[in-house]
């Protein structure tokens, strides 16, 4: 369990720097890292909420290639409005908010 919560620590500051230059006011962390189930080669799950209505595409992806700069790690990028409705409850469940 302490390894669990030195490893979100340690994930937080950095994901939460990328996320607050591109004005992203909530977030989380979830999956493996959350679970304390990741391997070396884990991606990072990490939920977002985007409020800026001119976000494109391809600002979505400048923020996942950031992610995974800062990270060392690749990301799974998921918007909360986007999760799969059959997983929502689940994902939801273990989310971690780090914004």
């Amino acid at each position: 369990m302490v390894s669990k919560i030195n490893e979100l620590n340690k994930l937080k500051p950095k994901v939460v720097s990328v996320l607050k230059k591109y004005g992203i006011k909530k977030a989380g962390i979830f999956g493996s890292f959350v679970r304390g189930e990741h391997k070396k080669k884990s991606d990072v799950d990490i939920l977002v909420e985007i409020t800026d209505k001119n976000m494109s595409l391809l600002g979505f992806a400048r923020i996942k290639v950031d992610l995974e700069d800062v990270l060392k790690k690749k990301v799974d990028l998921v918007e909360y409005k986007l999760i799969r409705p059959e997983l929502k409850k689940i994902i939801l469940k273990e989310e971690v908010r780090i914004i």
